[in-house]
């Protein structure tokens, strides 16, 4: 299609390849309707990248392969495969399995996208690469996430990726959303009236050009095609169009008179090939011998330009294709999909033989459910998920004995849900429950019913439906029953104050009912018991078999399986709860790194959320700001939401009140509005710190009251010390020692250096005389033995306090000296101001910070560093941060610039902090 009248997207593509071209890479989403003139751009953008020496690959989706997982991906990138040797040897895998190259492990598909990213930019080192997917919303939904996740990772790699892409409802939940966006409005007036000439040669009737301009309102495609529909005597007067049908309908209507107008065998011919989406021409010819069509049959639909035939088979435009499948008749469709599931070779291509076989089908088929079932197994090995649903739903459908139906539709609304397709899991579960269903199955149908109310909303009555379900399955999978109880427990802490039904004591309870553990206990075996008699029987009481349950994670080491990361997050809760830093530290660390090693981007953010958090209270707000940068980059990559809690953290402690007041609010509301009161607990915890730090200690009092009002799981022990510094500080000396009570009588219990020294800093806050000083000099030798420094900075600080009341200026002045210090250095400002004021009330004035040349870095850069500076190639730094080698090497320029080094070695020396 000429690009009449595109002078502003042509100057913008060339632009967009000549930053590519000089290894500032970027992404482009041309959108539009039906017809404006997306295919044009880019070829354009083909045209101009192969005049500036790019090589070019291109993919176009076909709707009829949204179910074939990584079709479009690997249509864009098999001339690519060649270069896989230079992969590390797990995205190597992962891109073999998904694939279909080898077996092995379903990949995570952000792991594939990885390996895709590193491919592409392997190829693009010697050559400028550009990768063109035109008809991006109907490729599948594997390769859709792949390719978007590529889109906002490249950086440095003279990598460009541009996406056509029809406006549609669908179109809005493609994971593209948020890349640059290069929209096509419809032609002005001037420019639609040059296209149409250019168009028509011939003498055409002011009356019918009005006509056509009106019609076709701008859209290229239309000013091209409407005037084809005309019969030459007509192009002289009395041609009318329909109005009642928006512009790509009417394109699309015109194709398909257009195509109702040839022979018959060539309709039929054309059928075959709108119903077969590769493209093959052997695979055409095959099918078309099957129906007794001859090759010239294919003649008059080339003469009327409706497709090519060479070494592939082209429609003049995806409407063209669309027109004719939906023109066709049920029973001619059903002839196509069956002449070409008899011409697909069985072997090679078992998948879209199987689902040309179903489309051949009228009514129920046996066999043809079993192939598709066959083909969902593959699907699910290949990591995807998506395809497995659809196949297996189609399966569903397919199937004539009513209980194998239903088992069917149960496996399909399993493979959905996973897929992130909520709906049609809950269509399916319907059509599961229709049964029959023996038992098990029928339990297994109301787990996962509540573990979709459980993905949808977190509280409600989430943990009833769970117990419900645990109960059933107790004597048909124990083991399963058990998962069940841990599950309904944890949904339950999720829930929290918010919970409605049946909550967290409900649910203990019910545990406490739950078959035995296998032999050796698991983790997920030991937690369930733990928190089971936590709830029951009160937390001294469960100190035991939780610690117990934390040792076993931490002794599984990188024996980790998949069923115990799961509970990372939970065990991460009860460390906490139990003030058992070290086991906190290290089963978040272990699922960071259980995450990166997997390649598991989906779980990757929510671990370095966790980590990060755990590393602001050992005072490392550094790295936690990387880890948090880091968690941002990777969920804006993967189009998931960005999580609050380590950026509400660091606000926190940073002293950053508008921002902190700003998530906070926003983490309420959100928490709220799903039904998480733990997260709620969490918000105001972390609040009461930022006060306390700011010295509004009734405002510190009431945000750090609910949290332990509710005993909430890990938040009561984060808001008790916080509530005894406020209402010691408030005058509120009865809730002071209320609190101390509970919290000297579970520090007791945990026994560890951390809890006992928060008890003796407490009892400090609210003893008088030489006894709080044996108070304050216990924490701080406590609270030297352990990791969480920002409490031993803080109880330097409030030492320091009550030693200038006490009129000991010199003594006050050496503590608040090591606070502010610490705190600074920290970077826990207001602290630090509380800590410099202080010190000015003794009559010293703090000096200030000294500048590092590492304050020169962002927090992504400082990482990157980091990671370099322990002797890691930017190939293995690459591969820890999903980036391309060429960006990390673009990213240690500029910190080698920043920093004033020229070297590796130099940056190694620095000693960053």
């Amino acid at each position: 299609m000429d690009l009449v009248g595109r002078r502003v997207e042509r100057e913008a593509v060339e632009k967009f390849l000549s930053l590519a071209r000089v290894g500032r890479s970027g992404s482009l989403l041309v959108r539009g309707e039906a017809g404006i003139g997306k295919t044009a751009v880019l070829e354009h953008a083909r045209q101009a990248a192969l005049a500036s020496h790019f090589r070019v690959e291109s993919s176009v989706g076909v709707e009829s392969e949204t179910q074939f997982a990584f079709a479009g991906l690997h249509q864009l990138c098999a001339p690519l495969l060649d270069r896989t040797g230079v992969l590390s040897e797990p995205q190597r895998d992962a891109l073999g399995v998904a694939f279909g190259l080898h077996g092995g492990a379903a990949p995570d598909r952000f792991l594939v996208g990885l390996a895709i990213l590193n491919l592409m930019a392997e190829v693009a080192e010697g050559q400028p690469l550009l990768c063109l997917v035109d008809d991006a919303q109907w490729l599948d939904e594997a390769s859709a996430e792949v390719l978007a996740f590529v889109a906002r990772r490249v950086g440095a790699e003279r990598l460009a990726l541009v996406f056509g892409l029809r406006d549609s409802d669908d179109a809005d939940h493609l994971p593209f959303t948020g890349l640059p966006e290069l929209r096509l409005e419809r032609l002005g007036a001037s420019d639609a009236r040059a296209l149409l000439s250019a168009a028509v040669r011939t003498p055409l009737d002011e009356g019918v050009r009005e006509r056509i301009l009106a019609e076709a309102s701008g859209n290229p495609l239309a000013l091209l095609e409407l005037p084809r529909n005309i019969r030459p005597a007509d192009f002289a007067g009395g041609f009318e169009l329909p109005d009642v049908l928006d512009v790509p309908h009417r394109i699309e209507e015109g194709f398909r008179r257009r195509s109702a107008s040839l022979p018959p065998e060539t309709q039929l011919l054309l059928l075959v090939a709108a119903s077969e989406p590769t493209g093959d021409a052997a695979l055409l010819w095959r099918a078309a011998a099957r129906l007794n069509l001859v090759r010239e049959a294919a003649v008059p639909a080339e003469i009327a330009g409706l497709l090519e035939i060479g070494v592939r088979v082209r429609f003049r435009h995806p409407l063209v294709r669309s027109a004719v499948y939906r023109a066709a008749t049920p029973p001619d469709r059903r002839r196509a999909h069956g002449a070409l599931a008899d011409s697909t070779d069985p072997k090679a291509d078992p998948d879209r033989r199987a689902w040309q076989r179903a489309q051949s089908v009228l009514g129920v088929d046996e066999e043809a459910a079993e192939g598709l079932e066959r083909s969902a197994e593959r699907a699910r090995a290949r990591g995807g998920m998506a395809a497995a649903a659809a196949f297996l739903q189609r399966a569903a459908e397919l199937t004539p004995e009513p209980a194998l139906r239903a088992q069917r539709a149960l496996d399909a609304a399993h493979a959905k849900h996973e897929a992130g397709a909520t709906e049609a899991a809950l269509e399916l579960l319907a059509v599961a429950a229709a049964g029959p269903l023996d038992a098990l199955p029928r339990a297994r149908l109301d787990l996962l019913l509540a573990q979709i109310a459980f993905y949808q909303s977190r509280g409600s009555d989430v943990p009833g439906m769970l117990l419900d379900a645990a109960k059933t399955l107790a004597p048909l999978n124990p083991a399963l029953a058990r998962e069940t109880y841990l599950h309904a427990i944890d949904a339950a802490i999720h829930a929290g104050r918010l919970v409605h039904g049946r909550g967290l004591l409900e649910a203990a309870e019910a545990a406490l009912e739950a078959p035995a553990p296998s032999t050796p206990p698991q983790p997920v075996d030991l937690l369930l018991d733990g928190l089971a008699t936590r709830f029951t029987r009160g937390y001294e009481v469960s100190v035991g078999p939780l610690r117990r349950a934390l040792e076993t994670l931490r002794d599984h080491g990188s024996r980790t399986g998949d069923g115990d990361l799961r509970w990372l997050w939970l065990a991460c809760h009860v460390a906490a709860m139990l003030w058992d830093d070290e086991a906190l530290y290290v089963l978040a660390g272990r699922a960071v790194r259980l995450s990166r090693e997997a390649g598991a981007l989906s779980m990757l953010p929510a671990a370095l959320n966790a980590l990060a958090s755990v590393l602001v209270l050992t005072g490392d707000l550094g790295r936690a700001a990387e880890l948090a940068a880091e968690e941002t980059a990777i969920t804006q990559a993967t189009g998931a939401p960005p999580l609050p809690n380590a950026r509400l953290m660091l606000a926190v402690w940073r002293g950053q009140q508008p921002e902190a007041l700003e998530l906070y609010s926003a983490m309420v509301e959100e928490a709220t509005g799903r039904g998480e009161g733990a997260t709620v607990g969490l918000a105001q915890a972390t609040l009461a710190a930022l006060h306390n730090g700011l010295g509004n200690y009734d405002e510190a009092l009431a945000a750090a009251q609910p949290p332990w009002e509710y005993d909430d799981l890990a938040y009561s022990s984060l808001a008790l010390p916080e509530l005894i510094e406020a209402a010691s500080r408030a005058g509120q000396p009865k809730r002071a020692f209320a609190a101390l009570e509970q919290l000297t009588s579970r520090a007791r219990a945990s026994g560890t250096q951390f809890a006992l020294g928060l008890t003796a800093r407490s009892r400090a806050l609210l003893t008088t005389g030489p006894a709080a000083e044996e108070h304050y000099r216990q924490a701080i030798e406590r609270l030297s033995d352990c990791r969480m420094a920002v409490y031993l900075a803080r109880t330097h600080l409030v030492y320091g306090e009550w030693l200038r009341r006490e009129g000991r200026r010199q003594d006050a002045r050496d503590q608040l000296r090591t606070a502010y210090k610490l705190l600074s250095d920290m970077g826990a400002e207001a602290f630090a101001a509380r800590a410099a004021r202080e010190l000015r009330a003794t009559g010293e004035h703090p000096s200030k910070r000294n500048a590092e040349p590492a304050d020169a870095l962002t927090a992504h850069e400082l990482h990157i560093a980091r990671l370099v500076a322990t002797g890691l190639t930017s190939r293995e730094v690459g591969a820890q941060l999903f980036l391309s080698p060429r960006t990390i090497e673009t990213h240690l320029r500029n910190i080698f610039r920043k920093l004033g080094i020229t070297s590796r070695r130099e940056l190694k020396e620095l000693h960053l902090p």
